[in-house]
């Protein structure tokens, strides 16, 4: 009998054993809230902490900072398969930005005093974090950026706004993408990094976004008028903040696929049981053959871009995973994860549409994975571009 859960090449038996643990985490914890936190369009604190003591959340930090000291992405990949598999799809995103993006951007760049104050407590889940790059009217488009940081004596006076912000209503600090430079022959330089506390002066939170999907994921609009900064919330240095976007973006764009992935899994494992049990015209779903055929397809597909995928793990872990080939895992799972996941509401009939199936939300969380980290247009841009030489 095919078992879509089977061990796969990309696992060894530490793997299986984490797996295992947070299996058992989401089963313990979290399981009988889903539906409790997309109600209340929020996830308490209390989750965060202790997924943070389980090593969920700083799995690749430095042991001396609190965390793992493990880089070894196959570890990632496995929870986030564990966390589709019951549909903890909110959890899994906020979770992700902590791990994926914030906390990485901080082991590279901090000062030590930063790291010290910060890292410990994100990684343990104490502190939660955000990072905002988004603003009205930019979307993508990173050049766009409007939100300024001008000089002030030997600090930083901030103003803008940005949008889509995940964990931004629970986030204690934020990573800010700001303008440094308005000369444009700055051209890459012209960006740099701040972080910015819950409490600063002139800091505040718009309203928290009502999405479409992924609602107990917390997302926000954050205003930054005339916030005066220290020397010592610039995360880099000054200028940088481009290029460390740039050398960021393999992990997590690749972060998403690997969700993608984990997501279309699920919905398949879900359908597939689903097809098997429920009768129409007096005979299992399974037996006709417009459902087999459906589900082949979905299967190879899956299958497919699972194999890219795991292998761009593997690439990730060496250093070798570029930022193209990312973007290529990234447009192709996520719109495969897409595909998947309508057709397998399809064969759900009428009870594909009813929230009480995991089916229907996956639905709805599954729309913006084409979106966020990059839209899948922006994907084929930047490969076209690496392929035809052209800008």
């Amino acid at each position: 009998m095919y078992d879509l859960y089977a061990p796969r090449a990309l696992f060894d038996d530490e793997h299986t054993a984490f797996r295992a643990s947070v299996r058992q985490f989401l089963d313990r914890d979290v399981v009988a809230h889903i539906e409790e936190w997309e109600e209340a369009s929020e996830i308490p604190r209390e989750i965060w902490a202790r997924a943070g003591a389980l090593g969920l959340l700083g799995m690749g930090t430095p042991e001396e900072w609190g965390g793992g000291g493990v880089e070894d992405y196959r570890f990632r990949s496995a929870a986030a398969e564990e966390f589709s598999r019951v549909g903890a799809n909110s959890l899994s995103a906020g979770f992700g930005c902590q791990a994926d993006i914030i906390l990485p951007y901080l082991v590279d760049l901090a000062t030590p005093e930063q790291a010290k104050r910060w890292v410990p407590r994100l990684a343990a889940g104490e502190a939660i974090g955000a990072i905002a790059m988004t603003e009205p009217g930019t979307g993508s488009d990173l050049r766009g950026i409007r939100t300024t940081a001008r000089p002030d004596g030997d600090g930083w006076v901030l103003d803008g706004s940005k949008t889509f912000i995940t964990n931004g209503i629970l986030a204690d600090v934020v990573i800010v993408v700001a303008r440094t430079s308005q000369d444009p022959a700055a051209g890459s330089e012209a960006l740099s990094l701040f972080l910015v506390e819950t409490g600063t002066p002139g800091f505040t939170r718009g309203r928290r976004l009502r999405k479409m999907g992924l609602k107990a994921q917390d997302t926000a609009e954050l205003r930054f008028a005339d916030v005066r900064l220290g020397p010592e919330a610039l995360l880099g240095r000054q200028g940088q903040g481009l290029r460390v976007l740039m050398a960021h973006l393999p992990l997590e764009r690749i972060s998403i696929a690997v969700g993608a992935c984990a997501g279309a899994r699920a919905a398949l494992a879900w359908t597939i049981d689903y097809v098997r049990e429920r009768t129409a015209f007096g005979k299992a779903l399974a037996e006709f053959q417009n459902t087999q055929f459906v589900v082949a397809e979905m299967v190879t597909e899956l299958e497919v871009a699972q194999a890219y995928v795991d292998d761009a793990v593997i690439r990730l872990g060496k250093g070798e995973l570029s930022a193209v080939d990312a973007a290529k895992g990234k447009w192709w799972a996520t719109e495969t994860h897409k595909r998947i996941v309508d057709r397998c509401v399809q064969l759900h009939g009428g009870y594909g549409y009813m929230l009480e199936y995991p089916i229907a939300r996956a639905y709805v969380d599954t729309r913006v994975s084409t979106i966020y980290g990059g839209t899948t247009e922006i994907m084929k841009t930047i490969i076209a571009r690496d392929v035809l030489g052209v800008r």
